[in-house]
Parts: C-alpha cells; structure tokens; sequence
C-alpha cells in the first residue's frame, strides 16, 4: 500500500511585528552583515588600544550570539577565535625571537641565547634580551589583526555567502563566484570538522593525539573534494561559465571602462588619504573613478540576464545594521571629542591605557546592530535528516524566509 507524502504551501511571508509586539523572524540581506562587519572591521584598523580591542571582541562575539542562526555553518565563530588566538601567540612569538629595538629605558623579562648571524643580515637579531614593552607591542598589533579576522568570521557566520552572489551586478557575475566560492570555503571546512568529529565520538575512536588528528584530515579532505565537484556541477548545469553574446569590442570596452575607473579610484582614496597630495588627485579622481566604474557594470550587465527567486529585500533593519557598523568606523576615523593619541597608546613610558568616551560609544553603537535586526529565520532541514517518512507532520522548515541556493 503506497503512502501518499501530503505537503502543504507555506503560508507567505510575515512582516511586521508579530504576536505581542515581537518582530517575526527573517533573515536579513546578506550584504547587510558585511557592511556591518567591514565597517567594524575597518574601525578596528584604526586603533591598538587593547581595551577598545577587547571590546570589538565582545561586541562580535554578542551579535553572532544574538543573531545567527541554527545552520551548521553558522556554528563556526568559535573557530575563527582560535584562529585569531593563534596569530597573537605567532606575532608575540616572532617578536620575542627576533628581539630587535630594545632600549635601555626597557623593562627586561627575560633573554633568550643569541645566534649571530651574517653581516648582509644586518638590522635582524635572533635571540638576545626580551623586553616588554617589545612583547606588549606585539601582542596589540597581533589583537588589531585578531579582531579583523574575527570580523571577517562574524561575517561568514551571520550571512551566507552564497545569497550574497544573487545580489550583485551581472558584470561581475564571474568574480562574484569565484569570491562565493573561496568565502565559503571556511563555513564547508567548520562543518565538514564537526561532521567528522561526531562520527568519531559515535564510534568510540581517539579524540586526542597525532593519530586523531590525521584521521580527521583526511576525511575532511575528501569531504571538500565531493563538496567542490559536486558545487562544479550544480555551476555547470546553471549555465555559469556561459560566454554571452556580447561582442569583442564590447569586452574591451567594458575592461577598460572598468580598469580605468579602478585605477581613478585607487588614486582617490591615496589623495584623500594624504594629507600632501593635489587637489586634483583626491575627491575629482575618486569621483571619475567611480563614473566609469558604474559605466562599465551597465555595460557589462547587459550581456547577463538573470531571474532571481524570491529576492532578498533591503529594508530598515537592514539599514539600522549597516548604519550601526558604518556610523562607528566614521566616528573613529573622525577624531571628534577626544584625543586621537587615545587609539593608539605609547608604551614609552608605560603606562595604562586610557579609555576613550567617543569611541566606546561608538563600538556600543555597533553592538546595537543585535537589537536593531530582526530574530533569525529557522533553517530548513535536510531531506536525509527528517524522521518519520511518511507523516504529514511539519519538520521545522522556515515558514517566513527560506534559504534558496543560489
């Protein structure tokens, strides 16, 4: 006797708030958490305050909290925290060997034994005296680094990176799939690690060790290698790769349109940046820069027809998120109601860090982005991972914004 597998529509998406006042569960646009992760990212660049550091930390670590969802990928902030940990430890340890800028004035840990090296090796010394001054300042240059790794990890963690590629211009079609491709790359690693590191522990093997360890590389190897044929193929299928029907001579045009703007704007933002520069090389040339770059997306774009399934909204939660991250990075390149020597603190003399009022206002204020945005929408499960085959019981599927593959 056949048993029929009754589905039921899913009932359309729900906007605005919800029973009792509550905002209904979505997913936000993709591009929004980059904007916000880019601009944190980008605020963190500019200072080595330890205290300001810690808190881009702890205000990553409180959004991807707040705001990720229920998608193993989803799962592996904790992992790009060992990452950033790991670059600490490296930096400090770099510098520690190499102990090079040592004063008298220097506070004297310990010394490691010396190595001589060749004359044409001058300026470089291995071994020698550690100071602390020398390690604190490579411990904040190694948290400066953590914290953009880490936001570049809050971003794979709270966007995928495959709904990002639906949103970009039919020029850059191709490169938006290489970029989705090597973005992804991380998220498919963490979850093929946790995948294999479950049946490990379902089967009674080693959890520690070399033997461990190799045992998990090479499943999670061929993991990748069925993941990247099997993403090929779904790309071919689609019609990815397909050379269009522009002409030659409007690929040229659209390459040099393109070239010439990015060049125009790389100049922009050196004039800008330098305070030295002419007139002429700084807002004029990332304006022109940025006029024939937009010319060379509308030109290329109309090579490239695309539909696009339930497209991805940009509304004012998105705005609020972007807005958080983007007003914090201006207040910190700003300067404005404090002193700018307060992002970066001299260790001679050592002293305490201070910690400034704008700044830390600003970092809070992109910490608000796990307020303004709205719950997370429940990811669909797997086909092979339903129980009961054969019920008409609902399966925890997204009934508000469902993930669709690209």
């Amino acid at each position: 006797m056949a048993v029929l597998d009754e589905r039921v529509a899913a009932p359309p998406a729900v906007r605005g708030p919800g029973p009792g006042g509550r905002r209904a569960p979505r997913n936000l646009h993709p591009l929004a958490w980059w904007a916000w992760a880019l601009a944190l990212a980008t605020a963190a660049s500019r200072t080595t305050n330890p205290l300001l550091l810690l808190l881009v930390l702890a205000v990553l670590g409180h959004v991807v909290t707040a705001r990720r969802t229920e998608a193993p990928w989803a799962r592996g902030f904790t992992y790009y925290l060992w990452v950033a940990l790991t670059v600490v430890a490296i930096r400090v340890v770099f510098r520690c060997v190499f102990a090079t800028g040592i004063t008298p004035h220097d506070h004297l840990l310990f010394s490691l034994p010396h190595i001589p090296t060749p004359a044409w090796y001058a300026g470089i010394e291995i071994g020698g005296p550690v100071s602390l001054e020398a390690t604190l300042s490579a411990a904040f240059d190694g948290l400066r680094l953590a914290c953009l790794i880490c936001c570049i990890g809050a971003a794979n963690t709270l966007a995928n990176p495959k709904r990002a590629l639906r949103v970009l211009p039919g020029a850059l079609y191709e490169l938006g799939v290489a970029v989705t491709v090597s973005l992804s790359v991380a998220p498919q690693l963490v979850q093929s690690v946790q995948r294999v590191a479950r049946a490990r522990r379902l089967r009674a093997g080693r959890t520690k060790g070399v033997r461990a360890l190799r045992s998990i590389v090479v499943p999670v190897l061929e993991d990748a290698l069925e993941r990247s044929l099997s993403l090929a193929a779904a790309m071919d299928s689609r019609g990815y790769g397909r050379s269009g029907t522009a002409s030659r001579r409007s690929r040229r045009l659209t390459g040099a349109l393109m070239l010439l703007g990015m060049c125009g704007l790389c100049a922009g933002v050196y004039g800008l940046l330098d305070g030295t520069a002419p007139a002429a090389l700084g807002l004029p040339a990332f304006l022109a820069g940025a006029v024939l770059c937009v010319a060379g997306l509308l030109l290329g774009g109309r090579r490239v027809r695309r539909t696009t399934y339930r497209p991805d909204r940009w509304r004012a939660a998105e705005w609020g998120v972007a807005g958080c991250g983007v007003t914090a990075a201006v207040l910190l390149f700003a300067t404005v109601g404090y002193d700018a020597t307060d992002l970066n603190p001299s260790l001679y003399p050592l002293t305490w860090p201070t910690l400034p009022l704008v700044p830390v206002l600003a970092l809070l204020l992109a910490g608000a982005a796990g307020i303004v945005s709205p719950p997370p929408g429940r990811t669909p499960e797997p086909a092979g991972d339903r129980r009961g085959a054969g019920t008409t019981r609902g399966t925890g599927t997204d009934r508000t914004t469902p993930e669709v593959s690209t």
